[in-house]
């Protein structure tokens, strides 16, 4: 479908959705053109990865112009500089993963998930485990007791559990070794300075065309790792109509970039981080179209963080997910 007819049909989604909700209130539902924006930003707190591409796209492309939304990205450097932002209120959402919305409502809901924003497929995995150049490290059962550089209480710990213990590895036989900064456990493992370590791609790519060993990825445990976009309350709350405009337009960001992945390449180099090695070999991963985390995928996350100590009781899905804001 052309993008411009992209645009009508889900112009015309958006408009048959805040007349099927109301927008919140009783009473006869604006248009789209009449309903009342922020002059506001909404601003995003986003990190540098591959997943944020069609925030650029649809920055470039003017598709939030489009469909009537101001948005601003707050570029982040860390996944803790992107949670402090959420939680003081600097933010109105992030890409996050599916660690965040466990973490952030234990105790109340303050944030909500209302879209997956990257998920594994077949030939795309998110994140890879890895033995450092010349190892002989050869399958999962090889790094039994071996310390695999990872960030404590991460996602990417998370990760790295599932695809040993679906290898067949216990509990007791997965081993870490704490490093927090992604580009500093990259240089350690391809320097041979930790046995092994789980990276997110491109940079796992980067690393195995520097003589990295690949272990095992996320494609053997496919439904549990995926990156999400999440609102607070507030913002959902205040501004409905703006968030649902905006994942109108990450939606015309996806069929995009989906339709047309070399024409992005440039932007995929820079703004995905490729390195320099494989940025003539690496390919455009696919963009899930428009879906949100099912209620097995976070139970497992909360299972998990459960087991860790890093929160005491079970949280409802109905706290965590809102698929009310999808186009």
């Amino acid at each position: 479908m052309h993008t411009q007819l992209r645009l009508n049909v889900l112009a015309a989604l958006i408009v048959s959705t805040l007349l099927l909700t109301g927008c919140g209130v009783e009473g006869t539902a604006p248009s789209l053109e009449e309903s009342p924006l922020h002059s506001e930003a909404l601003k995003m707190a986003v990190i540098p990865v591959m997943d944020i591409l069609p925030f650029h796209v649809a920055k470039q492309n003017g598709y939030f112009e489009q469909v009537g939304v101001a948005v601003e990205l707050v570029p982040v450097k860390s996944a803790q500089e992107r949670d402090t932002l959420m939680q003081t209120a600097q933010v109105d959402g992030m890409l996050t993963d599916l660690l965040s919305p466990v973490l952030f409502n234990q105790e109340e809901t303050q944030i909500s998930v209302v879209r997956t924003a990257r998920k594994v497929y077949p030939d795309s995995p998110l994140f890879s485990i890895l033995a450092r150049p010349g190892s002989s490290v050869a399958s999962p059962q090889d790094l039994a007791g071996v310390k695999i550089g990872t960030a404590q209480n991460t996602v990417i710990a998370y990760i790295t559990d599932r695809m040993l213990e679906a290898a067949g590895l216990t509990a007791e036989q997965i081993a870490s070794q704490e490093v927090s900064a992604i580009p500093v456990r990259f240089e350690l493992l391809i320097n041979g300075e930790i046995p092994a370590a789980t990276l997110p791609d491109p940079l796992a790519s980067g690393a195995i065309a520097a003589g990295a060993v690949l272990v095992v990825d996320d494609t053997s445990v496919p439904d549990l790792s995926q990156s999400i976009l999440t609102f607070s309350v507030d913002a959902l709350e205040s501004r409905p109509e703006d968030v649902r405009r905006f994942l109108v337009a990450w939606e015309m960001a996806v069929e995009e970039l989906n339709d047309n992945p070399k024409a992005y390449n440039e932007l995929l180099i820079e703004e995905g981080r490729v390195p320099e090695s494989i940025q003539g070999t690496f390919q455009m991963p696919p963009f899930p179209e428009a879906s949100v985390p099912t209620p097995e995928q976070l139970a497992d996350v909360v299972s998990w963080s459960i087991e860790k100590g890093l929160i005491d009781a079970d949280i409802p899905y109905e706290r965590m997910v809102d698929d009310s804001y999808l186009p």
